[in-house]
Order: structure tokens, then sequence, then C-alpha cells
């Protein structure tokens, strides 16, 4: 269920980052006014290099928006995007096999009857995790995710806003407005994705993912719905990238860093993990306790015979 939240997070966050990019490119009347700093260095050299593609090589808008795409996806956004893949895949790999190491920290986490029980379980899971060089947000960084988002941004308002663009077609559509078509394809493309990426993890862990599989595709669904079909041709040459990408993750990434895991643990076996720090002992010492019982026992009869030496006087 943590890994579920963490994907709906991020997702959340990206969303959230699309929203705020998209603020940088200034509008009046729903038209960029040509200030801020992702118009000016991002979606004008995008939109010439559309229009490059378009008329001077003659390609037409909707293959110049796909080559643009292309490029972009290809030499920027899919080298930070394996990056960020291979940390969080090895993160991942090594977490399973650890299983039986923070398995039973994690159970004492959970019978924790006090507090302090609980804390000191939680201070040995994470000298674990540091121990086995575990990072506590899964090997997942915002650094590449803020890279990338400039960029997703300046592709959507290239193509939305390109001029040349809204009177062209391509392949009968008509980039100006919606495509159904286009639309039911690209949904279809991020189902095929988002299922891909639930292959190959454990079955309980599966049932939970399986929120994004559908959650995925229906925004790209609303997405297209509201845009018009040249920022939908974008959004289907990402889905055919985010297929591809997960294609490597799961046949190639993957594979291997679990090939290399092994390798390390063979060599060096893990071992259950003890943090160097007695866990602190919430119950009564019993030797105490027996040694302050003597003391009241001992007082008691004190006060006992002081009565008696008053009576007899």
């Amino acid at each position: 269920m943590k890994k579920t939240t963490k994907r709906l997070l991020f997702s959340g966050l990206a969303l959230s980052l699309l929203f705020f990019l998209s603020g940088c490119v200034q509008q009046k009347n729903g038209v960029p006014t040509g200030e801020g700093w992702v118009y000016k260095f991002l979606v004008a050299p995008m939109g010439g290099a559309i229009k490059y593609f378009a008329n001077d090589l003659g390609l037409g808008f909707g293959m110049a928006i796909i080559t643009v795409t292309v490029i972009v996806r290809l030499f920027i956004i899919l080298p930070l995007s394996i990056s960020q893949i291979r940390k969080s895949s090895l993160q991942a790999e090594k977490m399973a096999y650890l299983k039986p190491v923070f398995d039973p920290i994690q159970e004492r986490m959970k019978n924790a009857k006090t507090q302090d029980e609980k804390m000191a379980a939680q201070t040995e899971y994470m000298a674990a995790q540091r121990h086995y060089g575990l990072s506590m947000l899964g090997g997942i960084g915002c650094l590449p995710i803020l890279i990338q988002m400039p960029f997703f941004s300046a592709l959507f308002y290239a193509a939305k806003f390109t001029e040349g663009i809204s009177t062209s077609t391509f392949f009968g559509i008509n980039l100006g407005q919606t495509s159904l078509v286009l639309t039911i394809i690209t949904g279809i493309l991020y189902f095929i994705q988002s299922y891909l990426s639930i292959q190959g993890v454990p079955e309980a862990q599966k049932q939970q993912m399986k929120t994004m599989m559908y959650v995925t595709p229906l925004m790209m669904v609303f997405f297209m719905m509201s845009s018009p079909a040249g920022v939908g041709l974008y959004w289907f040459v990402g889905g055919i990238f985010t297929i591809l990408q997960q294609l490597l993750t799961n046949y190639y990434i993957k594979p291997r860093l679990r090939k290399q895991i092994a390798e390390e643990f063979e060599k060096n076996p893990p071992k259950p993990f003890k943090s160097g720090a007695a866990p602190k002992d919430v119950t009564p010492n019993q030797q105490e306790t027996a040694k302050q019982k003597a003391i009241a026992n001992k007082q008691a009869k004190a006060k006992r015979n002081a009565g008696k030496q008053r009576k007899r006087h």
C-alpha cells in the first residue's frame, strides 16, 4: 500500500508541476504573450523547430510535431528517465533481497506496545537502510522530475500555439480540433504502459498497484478530450515512448540489476542487522523491584517498632 500511495503522490506532484510550469507561459485571451523564461527559452525554440520541419523540410505540421517530440524525448527526457528508473529499481531489488533483514524489524514496529519500543525499532530500521545504502525515498529523487517538467510544458505549448498547426491536417485529422480516434489510441497506449509496469511484481503488491493502471489512462483521455489534436500527437508519441521505456525496464534494466545484486550479496551475504545500541528495556527490573520492596518493608517495620516503644512509655 505504501508504494501505491507513493506512486499516487508523485503522479500528483508531476501534475502539479505541469500546471505550475503552465503558469510560466504568460497568456492573454488564451494566447501566449511571449513573456516568461519557459516560453522564451523552450517554447519559442521548439515552435521554431516545428515550423522548420513543417515548412522548410516540407514534412507538414503533423510529422513536424512528431519529429520534435521524438528528438526531445530521445535526447533529453529519456536519459533522465532511465537514470531515475535505474536508481529506483536498484532500491526496489535491494529491498526485495534484504526482506529477511527488514521483516523482523518491521514486525517489531508493528507489534510495539509502547512508544519507546516503536521508536527504537524505527531507529534500527533507518540505521539498517543507511548500512545497506538504501534511500528512505526508495531512490525517487525530485531533481530529474524537475528537469523534465519544463520540457514537457514547452512541448505542450509549442504543439498548441505554433502558428499554422491549428489549420493543418494529419492523415485526415484536423490538428486544431479534438480527435476522438487519437484520444482512444492514446488512452490504449497508456493503459498498455500501466499494465506492463505491474508485471514481475509480487501478487499482493500487484493488486495494490492496479489503481494506477486505470488512473493514468483516464487522466490522458481527459487531457486529450480537452486539447486539440496537435497536442494529442505530442501525448500519442509520449505514450509510445513510455511503452518502449517500460519494456526496456522490464526486460533489460531490472534483470541486469537483479543479477548484479545477487552477485554482490553472494559474496557478502546479508546478516541480521544490529544497530550497536542496545534496545531500551522498558520492563521493570526485577532486582530493583525486590530492593524497593525490601526498603518499604523495613520502613514499615521501623514504624511499628516506634509505635510499640511509645505505648510502653
